[in-house]
């Protein structure tokens, strides 16, 4: 059962920004390998869409959500095509994916804040959706169990996302739960839409994505938080390799139109109040990056047709690397050998 969906805000904030250029996809950045063209599929059941994040468990299941509250799997091994089995149900939106020492899953829910669910699929809230989360949409597990997350913002609900980034305010934080204690607190304030979120393997930093600035940072627990990377897209989720590399899900390359009007707020204003097929929208292709600790890019795979888009979520097993996307009918895979 659904539980009821929040109502945004009708009217955005918007504040002057200076423009920024799109860079183009050029050096690192280059179209040089487009896998992602021919990435299989594992379909949703039909009519089912929006598998945003992606993991693999330790019983080699590959788990993803459904925008209708529903988790499924597919056995890692699956060929394409394959349908999966049902796990449970959030009646919320899952989004990111984790996993707890235990083995229990850890999910981001956008509308019942932050979860965990055993895996014969039992459920349990974890925070609830009253303050301090609003949006969570983002994990990594620390090896205490100290889960860090992302709450993207305080005033538009995952629904009207595009709401948050028009408006272009620092209404994201990041959040830490002990699920010994019961205890939620704020490990960093005042972030742009703040989203993809990983432990550095020393975990005494955060690498941390941010949609609306296209940014990469790093944020040290001990306080303070550095630019890495300004990035020629809008990047999402992010998923720690394990040997001190992050793979960056980037749903569109950035667009100009949204660019250009960041210095004329009652422009961004009336965009949006227009309908969504009206406002900025992404580009349809498909983008993945590599980077290391200092924000280097190591590598980037691109699927320039948008054959699998809007990817949103991205996870490296063995030598295969599964996709998850915001809008698509399923997950995907491809070799990275």
């Amino acid at each position: 059962m659904l539980i009821p969906r929040p109502r945004p805000p009708r009217l955005i904030r918007p504040v002057r920004e200076p423009a920024t250029v799109p860079p183009a996809l050029a050096g690192a950045w280059a179209p040089d390998d487009c896998r992602l063209d021919h990435a299989e599929l594992l379909p949703l059941p039909d009519g089912a869409v929006g598998p945003e994040d992606v993991l693999v468990d330790g019983a080699g299941r590959v788990i993803s959500g459904d925008e209708d509250g529903r988790l499924w799997w597919w056995p890692v091994d699956a060929p394409a095509g394959t349908r999966p089995r049902l796990l449970g149900e959030t009646g919320g939106r899952p989004l990111g994916i984790e996993l707890d020492p235990s083995g229990a899953l850890i999910v981001c829910d956008a509308y019942r804040g932050l979860l965990r669910v055993t895996p014969d699929g039992a459920v349990r809230e974890l925070t609830g959706t009253a303050p301090p989360v609003h949006l969570a949409n983002n994990a990594t597990v620390g090896r205490d169990g100290t889960i860090y997350f992302t709450d993207s913002s305080d005033r538009f609900p995952v629904s009207h996302w595009k709401r948050d980034l028009l408006e272009h305010r620092p209404n994201g934080r990041v959040l830490a739960h002990h699920p010994g204690s019961g205890r939620t607190e704020v490990v960093a304030d005042g972030l742009y839409f703040p989203n993809g979120i990983a432990l550095t393997p020393d975990e005494s930093a955060l690498m941390l994505v941010e949609t609306s600035t296209h940014r990469l940072l790093r944020v040290e627990l001990s306080g303070g938080v550095r630019v890495l990377a300004d990035l020629p897209a809008y990047p999402d989720n992010l998923a720690a390799v394990g040997d001190g590399t992050y793979w960056i899900a980037l749903p569109s390359p950035r667009v100009p139109i949204a660019e250009r009007l960041l210095p004329h707020p009652r422009l961004r204003q009336v965009a949006a109040l227009l309908p969504d097929a009206m406002q900025p929208q992404p580009r349809r292709y498909g983008l993945v990056a590599l980077v290391d600790g200092t924000g280097a890019v190591r590598r980037t795979l691109h699927g320039p047709t948008g054959h699998y888009c809007m990817i949103t979520g991205v996870r490296q097993h063995g030598d295969q690397l599964w996709l998850g996307s915001l809008i698509g009918p399923g997950v995907a895979r491809v070799p990275l050998d």
